[in-house]
């Protein structure tokens, strides 16, 4: 079920004395209706953001639930943000929300390619605002659909995240699973997955979920190799890693930061991840000039303390929009 954009989260503090160098994004966000016929503006980057209002996955992984709600606190979060990017180089809009009625996650998930596909034909990047980790395959199959079209087979994949998320999803698929649908369906597509999972805690994956990793070819960085004191080496890894791929697609579970920062998800850890090193990754891989589109999980509002997850996490989509308006200068 899609739901169009509703424009009462977007509200916010005016600085009226300061006219455009006062903007916030609340002041400059375009509403998108993606029933309808679509008219943009001249702006050389579009950006939408794309809510999936889904714990269903989270739910069948067991987690504790409430990241349905994540899409529409994280836009209250962004609201307030101030511009800092040029606006005849990037414009907002709000594409609305995927909804998962009734446990029915295959078939939202289904939906949620479709739009996101959707948005890639019609130029925008989108940033998918989740929901659970099952957000992931949604978005995923929008991309291939985009990909096949346009006759690109080069895709690599950055998930930050404390899990590989690559179980098996014989029973049933859930928030666990998504990176597991992506390489299986790459496979079948004769397609090579290229996937860099950054952040990987030892305590919150088996020794099964490390097999499944070495077995698809997937490349990780364990947290306890990504402190401040590291990022030169890990930047350098990053930068090396990208070298070869024509597009990148970009997840962050913010369960991969330390609960300090980010205690409202669906599996909060307490040895994640510093967030200054997260905005370094976020950085680099938007500087690469690859980034085809983005997604944040696993925000749970109602586990999250004076908002301090959702306002993380609209940061790193600041951080995300700042690099993107550094490569179009």
């Amino acid at each position: 079920m899609y739901q169009i954009a509703e424009k009462k989260f977007w509200e916010g503090r005016v600085d009226k004395n300061d006219g455009l160098m006062g903007l916030r994004w609340h002041q400059i966000l375009n509403q998108l209706d993606l029933t309808s016929p679509i008219h943009k503006n001249g702006a050389t980057q579009k950006v939408a953001f794309l809510g999936f209002c889904s714990d269903e996955g989270v739910r069948r992984n067991k987690g504790r639930l409430g990241a349905q709600q994540g899409p529409d606190a994280l836009r209250k979060a962004m609201a307030s943000l101030p511009v800092h990017f040029d606006m005849e180089r990037i414009a907002l809009y709000d594409a609305g929300n995927v909804l998962c009625p009734n446990q029915q996650l295959e078939r939202s998930q289904q939906l949620l390619g479709q739009k996101v596909a959707q948005l890639l034909s019609l130029g925008f990047m989108p940033v998918v605002l989740g929901g659970g980790h099952e957000v992931a395959y949604g978005h995923y199959l929008g991309l291939h659909q985009h990909l096949h079209q346009e006759q690109k087979t080069s895709l690599g994949i950055i998930n930050i995240d404390a899990h590989f998320d690559l179980r098996s999803y014989e029973v049933e698929t859930s928030s666990g699973t998504p990176f597991r649908q992506i390489a299986d369906l790459r496979k079948h597509h004769s397609l090579p997955f290229h996937y860099l999972c950054l952040g990987i805690q030892y305590t919150g994956n088996t020794r099964a979920l490390f097999d499944a990793a070495y077995r698809t070819g997937s490349q990780f960085v364990a947290a306890e190799h990504m402190r401040e004191s590291q990022q030169d080496d890990l930047m350098l890894r990053i930068r090396n890693w990208l070298h070869d791929k024509e597009f990148v697609y970009l997840s962050i579970d913010l369960d991969a930061l330390s609960a300090n920062y980010a205690p409202g998800v669906s599996a909060p850890g307490a040895f994640g991840l510093d967030p200054w090193v997260v905005k370094s990754i976020v950085q680099e891989v938007a500087r690469s000039g690859k980034l085809l589109s983005v997604d944040i999980a696993e925000l749970s509002p109602a586990h999250d303390q004076d908002q301090r997850t959702a306002k993380l996490a609209a940061q790193l989509v600041f951080f995300v929009l700042e690099s993107l308006n550094d490569i179009l200068l």
